[in-house]
């Protein structure tokens, strides 16, 4: 049955079957690098990069938010090494737990922001609808302005339609009528008292 053993390494180079390894390769590589073995890590590296990434993608459901994390647990990896117990499961096992939980982070943090974002949208909302409220009553004033007008003269709401509604100058609203200027002003002058009285402001 001798004869087994190698043709099975060489069908499954570097395989984690139990009954078979006295020694874990993934371990071995990460207790070298929790004495600060660079060339260790590049190979733990070669050896999890894949699987975490594929952890990280299925949770994440994001490329390139998926390799961004991955790079973060194998820099966690690096760190954390030293902390590694072997009794406790297989190297592989306890990297792919980092790998998950940093994932799970993520969408936590994602989830988080959102919330807050909802929150700021929310009271944006509320803000708006003050500003509508605002609005509306400016525009009740303005129609009320308006109803105001038919108690002027026809020359004076022209004038004041004008003045205030079309935006021109006093001298503008001249040029258009095609009368002088203090006419203007006078009727402009007259057409608000009136107006005034209409609304019942108190001056």
């Amino acid at each position: 049955m001798s004869f087994l053993r190698p043709e099975r390494r060489r069908a499954r180079p570097g395989a984690e079957a139990a009954d078979e390894r006295p020694e874990d390769p993934v371990g071995d590589l990460l207790r070298r690098v929790a004495r600060g073995d660079e060339r260790a890590f590049e190979g733990l590296y070669d050896a999890v990069a894949g699987p975490v990434h594929g952890v990280v993608l299925r949770v994440l459901r994001d490329p390139a938010q998926s390799e961004e994390v991955t790079q973060e647990v194998m820099v966690e990896v690096w760190k954390q090494a030293p902390r590694y117990d072997a009794a406790r499961g297989s190297a592989r096992g306890w990297v792919l737990t980092i790998a998950h939980r940093r994932a799970v982070d993520r969408v936590r943090s994602a989830q988080a922001s959102t919330d807050r974002e909802d929150k700021v949208a929310a009271r944006d909302a509320d803000r708006a609808f003050d500003v509508v409220t605002e609005e509306v009553e400016h525009r009740l004033e303005a129609e009320q302005v308006r109803r105001s007008l038919d108690v002027l003269t026809a020359l004076q709401r022209e004038s004041v339609e004008l003045a205030y509604y079309g935006g021109y100058t006093h001298r503008q609203v001249a040029e258009i009528l095609g009368i002088p200027l203090g006419t203007v002003k006078t009727r402009l002058r007259d057409g608000l008292i009136r107006l005034r009285d209409e609304m019942g402001v108190v001056a």
